[in-house]
């Protein structure tokens, strides 16, 4: 009897880099069957770890090194450490291939990523992540967005190691009550929260750019999900939307996260595609 979820000829091929909690999950769905794609490699640092894991999907991926996944898939999804991100997208990009990107803050240090893609063909894809409403936030943009806030509250693991808590040496370990820990732009807090504020970069590049977008951040010991409350103001409307995210095997990613892509990735051969 034949696998109906065999891979077909025509399928999209797509590698997954990095098998954390967003990876794993991701490829999971593929394994299991999304119309039109068929997983075709990973790339993991430490192979041996994630065996048992490959080994248990229906068809096992190739393993391969970062910089080739490019030449092993239609689509790239990163989903590593964000100084990963360059070596990711980079060679998927150059040969006119697709690179789902959740590390997005790091785009803005490797904005030319965006100009080697459109030279060779390639593109780069934003999921919307944890950000309900991406869709409205990019309509507007279509016309004048003239102000776009963001507050978001985190539990304290989600927070700690983030470097601009380290630099200012702000002990968040024993707080009693929610302390706001920065204020500023969206390109400011990529930098000092870079595992935390993908979804704020996400908003900006939707919106009106990592220089206007303007982001508080608070550790909150009140808190058991990832909070985040946006505000924009346009000519075509004023709204706010609000998301509670719970968060995944890493504290620092929302479980949402995982599922974006997910969806994203059934949209890529769907017969009705919903949202922008």
């Amino acid at each position: 009897m034949t696998d109906e979820r065999a891979a077909k000829p025509d399928d999209l091929r797509v590698a997954i880099a990095g098998l954390g909690s967003i990876g794993t999950k991701i490829a999971t769905a593929l394994d299991q069957g999304i119309e039109g794609l068929a997983l075709s490699a990973v790339a993991v640092r430490d192979p041996a770890k994630h065996q048992a894991f490959l080994n248990s999907l229906r068809k096992p991926p190739q393993v391969l090194p970062i910089e080739q996944l490019g030449e092993a898939a239609d689509i790239v999804v990163e989903c590593a450490p964000s100084s990963h991100l360059r070596s990711i997208v980079e060679p998927a990009v150059t040969r006119g291939k697709a690179a789902v990107v959740v590390s997005v803050g790091a785009l803005l240090d490797n904005s030319d990523l965006i100009d080697l893609a459109r030279a060779n063909g390639g593109r780069i894809i934003v999921p919307t992540g944890a950000l309900i409403g991406l869709d409205a936030v990019n309509a507007a943009a279509i016309g004048t967005i003239h102000s776009v806030k963001m507050v978001t509250r985190k539990p304290i693991d989600g927070l700690k190691g983030a470097p601009f808590i380290v630099a200012n040496n702000i002990d968040i370990d024993n707080l009693r009550e929610p302390l706001k820990l920065f204020e500023g732009t969206a390109r400011e807090a990529a930098k000092g929260f870079p595992a935390n504020l993908n979804v704020a970069v996400a908003l900006s590049l939707a919106g009106v750019g990592p220089d206007r977008t303007m982001v508080q951040i608070w550790a909150d010991p009140t808190v058991t999900r990832n909070v985040h409350r946006i505000e924009v103001e346009a000519d075509s409307a004023r709204f706010s939307m609000g998301i509670e995210n719970i968060p995944s095997e890493n504290p620092k990613t929302g479980l949402i996260t995982a599922l974006s892509v997910i969806a994203l990735l059934r949209k890529q051969r769907a017969t009705l595609w919903i949202g922008t």
